[in-house]
């Protein structure tokens, strides 16, 4: 089986070929045209421009995404395409290209969820994960504990009451002026940093439930940053790496602290906060420790692509748990939920 991955709830604009056979995933192409460089200088996601961009990329980016496969839309059996969560403006780009190709060579479509999107890059390099699985999601818009006890059924256990954590590196780069995007400006200084430098708040780290908080923490940096005045690099290398242990600090000792409960077999990290070096050592440790499968993704499939679109698109047919919309029936669900299928 061939699947088409279209991908655009955001800032990349993706197009990916998986081919399935003998329950082998191989990834024959997975293209990814980013804007970070144009919304740079913003600070931040300029919704209107990432349409522009994706209108602009999208049909290039499809064409790459086939000649890389060497395939024709033909030979493709199925199209997976992001309708959320994410930018209502750029998902449309998406799904309107997804609902032209597959009514003009009467393809199958379905419909992806982008949070399930990131659950399933794991799925890309394993499929020897165990259930139930724990994920952590982490990412500029979510950070989220979701338990996963077969494919398509999943609860959401624990998630960020304000602050996503990879929203507060943005802000958190910006206050100390590292630009953007935050999370690999702080990653990189840190590592030149001492992270006990600073002793800054671990956010409902001691509460009974697994949500998250970041907002505290990033008030804490701001009011240090007052109390410093004008700050030295090596001082910004400090505090990157306090405020960076203190969210992973979190992050890990709640998803521990989870899987102990739930009991689950595998533990798995994903989002595009999950390239984070420290994050990734981290909690391959902690899992190990409990002697459970773990699994995160290979570094280019932390961030948006297609690819892992393309994944769920797979495991939505191969287990029939999913009623296929008519193409003209596909909208765009912006603030869509973890959901089972």
């Amino acid at each position: 089986m061939k699947i088409l991955g279209i991908e655009t709830s955001c800032d990349e604009t993706s197009v990916a070929v998986l081919e399935v056979k003998n329950n082998k995933i191989k990834i024959l192409s997975n293209i990814v045209s980013s804007q970070v460089k144009i919304h740079a200088p913003f600070g931040g996601i300029v919704p209107g421009l990432a349409a522009r961009e994706h209108e602009k990329n999208l049909a290039p980016v499809f064409k790459k995404a086939l000649k890389e496969a060497e395939l024709k839309m033909e030979e493709i059996d199925l199209i997976s395409v992001t309708i959320g969560p994410g930018l209502e403006i750029a998902l449309w780009k998406g799904i309107n290209l997804a609902k032209s190709v597959a009514q003009e060579f009467k393809k199958s479509l379905i419909a992806a969820n982008h949070l399930e999107g990131h659950i399933y890059s794991n799925f890309l390099n394993s499929n020897k994960i165990k259930f139930p699985a724990l994920n952590l999601i982490v990412s500029g818009g979510h950070t989220q504990l979701v338990l996963m006890t077969g494919h398509g059924e999943f609860k959401i256990i624990g998630e960020t009451q304000d602050d996503a954590a990879g929203e507060a590196f943005d802000k958190v780069a910006r206050m100390i002026k590292l630009g953007y995007p935050g999370g690999p400006a702080i990653s990189k200084i840190a590592e030149k940093g001492d992270s006990k430098k600073f002793n800054l708040p671990r956010p409902m780290l001691n509460q009974k439930n697994y949500n998250f908080s970041f907002s505290g923490l990033k008030t804490a940096v701001l009011y240090l940053l007052k109390d410093l005045g004008e700050i030295s690099k090596k001082t910004k290398a400090d505090i990157s790496a306090s405020f960076q242990q203190a969210v992973i600090d979190v992050l890990v000792q709640k998803t521990i602290k989870a899987a102990k409960e739930y009991r689950v077999k595998s533990i798995l990290l994903s989002g595009g906060v999950s390239a984070n070096k420290l994050l990734r050592k981290t909690l391959q440790k902690e899992a190990k420790k409990l002697k459970l499968f773990y699994s995160q993704p290979n570094l280019q499939y932390t961030g948006d692509n297609a690819a892992m679109m393309a994944m769920v698109g797979y495991y939505k047919f191969k287990y029939k748990k999913y009623e296929m919309p008519n193409s003209e029936d596909l909208i765009v669900d912006a603030n869509l939920s973890v959901k089972n299928w």
